[in-house]
């Protein structure tokens, strides 16, 4: 049976569906905690972070890698590095597009109004300052905002196209046998949490930025699990390795978590945090990230790997969903700021807010031909 023939895996596909939604309210919690972001409550609350670091380290990884797995899917499914690219960008850099002229732009406005003084009002922000195409109070405007994950995706999938083109096909077909017997045994755990413990050994103070040209360590974590993904829809073997060593990873996992979780309710806040602390976090923040996506994968494997009706539309909605919740949310907390909510309603309206809007968004928009490709819709045959 070749790559192109085997068929959809439904629990890859509700990976991606829940990873996305973890998302939304990961991002909705970004309102809360005292970590830095376009609009905060006032106060914010320290034990907020717990909860959301169980699932910092690895929702973003966990997202690469369902996306170079469906990659490698689609590259099949289209049979050339061309089709690939021209696709990928026409699926990617449409949305990116509208998203950074149409969706983004109230999310610096929020932040520069609510955190810099800036004294206009939107419409002016949009029309004289947002397309500046520089800085304003060190904001960089246009902004691309949480679509860098788009931009980065896109990048990757021309480094696999690239690697592709380059790469004659029995020499890809020996290093994609070779990596999937590495990671076959006990080195599903230790090769690619190793390539993460010495990226941060190798640049244990860099920061993400999300600006693509400065963010050479980010990318390499990224890239990895990107990588693995595409290598298991291409030797879908790996499925056999994750099954067998699911649950292992999910006790590692756990007990990684129960470590960040202890260090950050000492260290709460911006609370100083000695060096060997420091160590100790990133240490157990990258062994819960790794362990985790190997738990989720052999759950997905395990039991989600069948079809429902709602799983098509969720599927598709993914996308729509990704490019209006962080603006719904951003826009929806300026407004509670303002009125002073407390938390818990103020919890209750983010997460009601952003789920209407969200499928206002997707079911107004597939309706209308010409808008569905601006919001990450494939055209109407």
């Amino acid at each position: 049976m070749g790559v192109a023939d085997r068929k959809r895996h439904y629990g890859m596909d509700w990976l991606r569906i829940g990873a996305f939604a973890l998302l939304i309210l990961y991002h909705i919690g970004m309102y809360f905690v005292p970590w830095g972001w376009h609009v905060k409550s006032d106060p914010t609350i320290d034990w907020v972070a717990i909860p959301m670091l169980a699932t910092n380290s690895w929702r973003l990884p966990l997202l690469f890698l369902v996306s170079g797995y469906a990659s490698a899917a689609l590259f099949a499914k289209l049979g050339g590095a061309g089709a690939f690219v021209r696709s990928r960008s026409a699926r990617l850099l449409i949305p990116l597009l509208f998203g950074v002229i149409a969706v983004i732009s109230p999310q610096p406005w929020v932040e520069l109004a609510g955190q810099h003084g800036y004294a206009q009002n939107f419409g002016h922000f949009w029309f004289n300052d947002y397309f500046r195409f520089g800085t304003l109070d060190g904001i960089i405007l246009p902004t691309w905002q949480h679509l860098w994950f788009v931009v980065y995706l896109w990048v990757y999938t021309l480094i696999a196209a690239l690697v592709i083109a380059l790469v004659p096909g029995e020499a890809r077909v020996q290093i994609a046998d070779r990596a999937a017997r590495l990671l076959g045994g006990r080195g599903l755990h230790v090769v690619p949490l190793a390539l993460w413990l010495a990226i941060y050994a190798a640049f244990p103070t860099h920061r993400e930025t999300h600006a693509l040209v400065d963010d050479g360590p980010t990318h390499l974590h990224y890239l990895m699990p990107f990588a693995i993904g595409w290598l298991l829809r291409v030797r879908p073997i790996l499925f056999a390795a994750v099954a067998r060593q699911w649950r292992v990873a999910l006790g590692i996992g756990l007990a990684a978590y129960g470590a960040v979780a202890a260090i950050e309710w000492h260290y709460p806040g911006a609370a100083p945090m000695p060096q060997a602390a420091h160590i100790a976090f990133a240490v157990a923040r990258r062994a819960q990230g790794w362990a985790t996506i190997v738990a989720l994968i052999g759950i997905a494997d395990a039991y989600w790997d069948r079809d429902h009706p709602w799983r098509a539309m969720l599927a598709e909605a993914v996308f729509p969903f990704y490019i209006v919740h962080q603006t719904i949310i951003v826009v929806f907390g300026w407004w509670l700021l303002q009125g002073q909510v407390a938390a818990l309603p103020a919890f209750l309206i983010l997460v009601a807010a952003t789920v209407v809007g969200c499928w206002a968004f997707y079911l107004g928009g597939r309706r209308i031909g010409w808008l569905r490709p601006l919001i990450g819709l494939q055209r109407r045959a």
